[in-house]
């Protein structure tokens, strides 16, 4: 266990070197969280308004139009997180290779590649409602079974985005693509469940955990002004945590995808903790 926390705390150094060698990485992430907000607004207000949650009857049965609402807002939110995703990407391996992206090669590289971006968020959403409406269906073996298949999807689409933005290949191809270099190279299983994921997943944690007795100390001063002022702090603080591991999350995998294609790191990761995160079958 210490061992794979230490392999972790040392993706997240590596990926931070990056990171503090191109500070404007982070801004792709920040505005892909403002967008995603701006979208589940967007979404979730004409949701109220015309009483599609009001209309859930007692059976738990969701009118037509709770489906299209559910899978626009799904396909909308996928767009727009790949295609930041891809501008990170993009100027991560410049960097990678010896550049110095900007915000704009970002940007212009994942605009460059919109239709197949756009085509991969459709398949995504299309695979994520499937899995949904299916596990709501099945007993808890099954519901077992489709968890099983979401991880498979997941690992088999993990360079998906570096290859969509690098080789310019199709969303269906970059699937298949993305599962060879998958199997090929590493096999099949992820150790530590994303280690970058898993080190901030525990920090998300502890300053919820913290926050706790922070917040109930300031609720008993009954000043509304410095409630509603912690709870932004701590809405910041988790905001800022999310920016930072999707941050580090995307560079890693230009790097493991630079790996796997090119044979070299680009000097911030050994081929060792490269090597390392996955293991054979």
């Amino acid at each position: 266990m210490f061992k794979r926390i230490s392999k972790s705390w040392q993706l997240v150094k590596a990926s931070a070197a990056v990171l503090k060698a191109d500070r404007e990485l982070i801004v792709f992430p920040i505005i892909s969280l403002i967008c995603v907000f701006i979208v589940t607004a967007t979404f979730a207000i004409p949701t109220f308004l015309t009483g599609i949650v009001d209309n859930i009857g007692v059976d738990q049965q969701i009118p037509i139009l709770g489906y299209v609402f559910g899978f626009s807002f799904y396909l909308t939110l996928n767009f727009v997180i790949f295609f930041f995703n891809s501008a990170l990407v993009g100027a991560a391996m410049i960097r990678l290779r010896g550049g110095d992206p900007t915000v704009r090669d970002g940007f212009l590289i994942a605009t460059r590649h919109i239709d197949t971006i756009f085509g991969y968020a459709l398949i995504s959403a299309t695979v994520g409602i499937v899995l949904r409406g299916l596990s709501e269906r099945a007993g808890f073996l099954g519901q077992i079974v489709i968890s099983m298949i979401g991880l498979v999807w997941s690992l088999a689409t993990y360079l998906v985005v570096p290859v969509l933005v690098i080789e310019g290949v199709g969303p269906v191809q970059g699937v298949k693509r993305s599962a060879q270099l998958l199997k090929e190279t590493w096999g099949e299983q992820i150790v530590g469940n994303f280690g970058i994921g898993v080190i901030f997943g525990l920090l998300t944690f502890g300053v919820i955990l913290l926050s706790v007795p922070i917040i109930m100390a300031v609720i008993s001063t009954g000043s509304q002004a410095l409630i509603i002022l912690t709870v932004l702090l701590l809405i910041l603080t988790v905001a800022t945590i999310g920016v930072l591991s999707t941050a580090l999350s995307g560079i890693y995998a230009a790097a493991v995808y630079r790996y796997a294609v090119e044979g070299e790191t680009g000097g911030f990761f050994s081929q060792e903790l490269v090597q390392n995160a996955f293991r054979p079958k």
